[in-house]
Order: structure tokens, then sequence, then C-alpha cells
């Protein structure tokens, strides 16, 4: 069922969706933790698996999160396509909004350059990186029941290293746009075309970007 609605209470609209005490939730771009530290309040029974390249987000992550860390496992890598290394593009900021670390990506910057000028993107820096499959099966997770998912253009990578595990999973909430923020990214009807046998349940948009729910119709 196609649905537009705000995004003020999503945290909520999902715990209750899931109707489950105890779901698996992967937060893959997780950044600060801020999203994470949300779902520990209104699920605390959920096993929270979380990635994040950026180092000076995993400080903070750490910060905010220290009083639930015994329930959140947090893995300082990026989820793509491919083990082993790959370049990340941290973002910063100007003025005001100095050590802006919210879009960074594995993706380099295209029209992200000209729609937001006071993001600028520093020198590339080498991380970690694993395919979701592979991280899946060795962490032995038979079911995802959400993965939350806010990788900044690359969601086409993440696709296409965890078929298996999304095959898997019962809902999606990511970010999309289809302005090509990103060198490669795909719009929403693209990230659709990827994933067959997802259907979307709700929009959250602003303009010609935003988040999607999506339920996996085969779970």
């Amino acid at each position: 069922m196609l649905e537009s609605t705000s995004k003020l209470h999503v945290h909520e609209q999902l715990v209750s969706l899931l109707g489950n005490p105890s779901p698996v939730i992967l937060d893959i771009g997780c950044n600060d933790g801020t999203d994470t530290k949300r779902f520990v309040e209104l699920c605390p029974e959920a096993r929270f698996y979380c990635f994040e390249p950026d180092p000076r987000a995993v400080v903070r992550f750490k910060k905010n999160l220290h009083s639930a860390l015994d329930k959140v496992r947090l893995f300082e890598i990026a989820i793509s396509d491919r083990n082993g290394k790959i370049d990340f593009h941290p973002s910063n900021g100007d003025g005001e909004v100095e050590e802006w670390d919210l879009s960074g990506s594995i993706r380099r910057p295209k029209n992200h350059l000209a729609e937001y000028e006071w993001v600028r993107f520093d020198k590339p820096i080498s991380v970690e990186t694993r395919r979701l499959d592979d991280w899946s099966s060795e962490a032995k997770l038979d079911k995802i029941d959400l993965i939350w998912m806010d990788v900044q253009g690359a969601e086409s990578d993440v696709i296409a290293g965890g078929k298996r595990a999304l095959s898997n999973t019962r809902f999606i909430y990511t970010e999309y746009s289809d302005r090509e923020l990103y060198e490669g990214q795909l719009s929403l009807n693209a990230i659709l075309e990827l994933l067959p046998s997802f259907e979307v349940v709700r929009l959250y948009p602003r303009a010609v970007e935003g988040d999607v729910l999506l339920r996996n119709t085969n779970c």
C-alpha cells in the first residue's frame, strides 16, 4: 500500500509494524547513533548491528550510546559490494556547520557539490568494507527484521553485495534521491528495480528526494 506520511514518528511506526519484541535491526551508515538510540529506547530487547566507517562519527556514536553498548554491536566498516578496502569521501562544512560528517560516502560527490555549496568533501580516506552477504553469513543471521540504511548514494553497492541477506530481510528503510547527488546514485525507481520482491509501504518525501519504507513480499 503506497502511503505518504510525516517522518516525525517513523521510529515508533516501524517498531509497531515489526510486531516483534526482539527484532534484528541493522543500522547501515549509523553515524553518531541518533537513530539507533531511539530504537533502543523503543525496543530494548532488539538485537542491533551498526555500521559506520567515518572515525569522527564513531567517536560520537560511542559517546551517545555509552549506556547501551552492551545491547549494540558497532562495526567500524562500510557495507558495499566488495570485501577489503574502499575509498570513503568524508564530508565537512563551512561556517557554523564545521565538522559536518553527515554527507560522507563511498561514492564521490556529484550534484551534491552544487546543491549544498556549504558542504565540502575532504581528501578520501581508505576504510575497511564488507559485503552484507559475507558479513551476515559470518554473523549467522538467518533473518533480518529491519535494515535502516543511510549510505549517501551507495544504495546500489549495498544491494549488490547483499542479495542473499536482503532476500531474508522483512523491511528496508532508506534514503533516496533522483538528483544523483553522488556519482552513480540510483533514483527511487532504479532502487526498486534492483529489489523486485520489495514493495513501497510508505514514502517520507522531500521534493525529489526523501526516505522510503519497503517491505519484502516474500517474507
